[in-house]
């Protein structure tokens, strides 16, 4: 800003973020899911809240780092992946809709990482330098595991960890500690490689099993967002991300009531883990997206299409 002369404002949003992003990470943590706060933090803080500030100081417009862009057509407007596919920040930024996107603009998205810092330094910006953000800026150590356990009221025990079958293997550290797919850190000797497949919650168990066990056709989603604002009206063929950094894989999705989607692959596909985000594209183009539920409420869905939302 003192490089540019513009004005620098500075606005505290500890309590609010406190409220709607930590809470939400401690949160998801305790009922067994493992969330992706950035999504989060997109969706209620950058593009809610520091929007609405940005609009009304009269700004026209919010401009962010991410690697990901915007297209204006006569139909509305469209999120595309960033040109730097492995910087590519859509899969967060699936939560945007027609309003926000009108009053966004993602300056580097046509650009290379590398391309960025050398800009960065012709124009002598002291950040050129600067290392990549983390994902999990509020926990500065980068530990969550210690994180969980000094902020989460919720006192994390230790655990039996199960094969398919319920027969005893080990004993896990505390539920929130471990994520669907994981191998490694579950000290337990088998012969053959063991990944976790579910956490029971009402047991406190840790459910592994081995890699053919772990691969699913299905998933549904909730708070599920179309960035057109009109859900499909007949199952879509797309590709689907379920983790940031996962590679999109062809499926179909449907639209189904209360705002949730049901996703079938096309083969099956390891690490689908409650929490994470479920998002849809048409080649580079981001759709949209919801949040993925744990196979407990796939069940009751499938008894019950018109329960209520988690």
């Amino acid at each position: 800003a003192d490089q540019l002369n513009i004005p620098f404002y500075a606005l505290d949003t500890q309590d609010h973020f406190r409220k709607t992003i930590v809470q939400f990470f401690i949160d998801e943590h305790q009922n067994g899911r493992t969330p992706n706060p950035c999504i989060e933090c997109n969706r209620q803080i950058r593009f809610d809240y520091l929007l609405n500030q940005a609009l009304a100081l009269d700004a026209d417009y919010l401009a962010t780092g991410h690697y990901a862009r915007v297209r204006h057509t006569p139909d509305g407007y469209q999120l595309l992946e960033g040109v730097d596919a492995a910087k590519d920040q859509s899969y967060v930024l699936h939560v945007l809709g027609q309003k926000q996107l009108a009053h966004l603009l993602f300056p580097i998205g046509e650009y290379s990482k590398p391309y960025v810092r050398e800009l960065a330094k012709k124009f002598n910006l002291p950040v050129a330098s600067k290392s990549d953000s983390q994902d999990l800026c509020f926990v500065g150590d980068g530990d969550y595991h210690r994180f969980l356990q000094e902020y989460s009221k919720q006192q994390y025990l230790p655990g039996p960890i199960l094969d398919s079958d319920g027969n005893t293997l080990g004993e896990h550290k505390g539920l929130p500690f471990y994520t669907i797919g994981q191998r490694k850190g579950l000290y337990i000797s088998a012969p053959e490689p063991l990944y976790v497949l579910r956490k029971e919650m009402a047991q406190n168990a840790l459910v592994v099993g081995s890699l053919a066990e772990l691969g699913e056709t299905k998933l549904t989603a909730r708070n599920v967002n179309w960035m057109d604002g009109v859900p499909p009206s007949a199952p879509l063929p797309v590709q689907i991300k379920i983790r940031y950094k996962a590679k999109a894989v062809d499926g179909m999705v449907t639209a189904l009531e209360n705002g949730r989607c049901h996703v079938h692959f096309n083969q099956p596909i390891t690490g689908i883990t409650a929490g994470q985000g479920a998002v849809f594209y048409d080649g580079n183009r981001c759709l949209g997206g919801g949040t993925i539920e744990n196979k407990k409420e796939i069940e009751r869905l499938e008894s019950d299409p018109h329960s209520p939302t988690f």
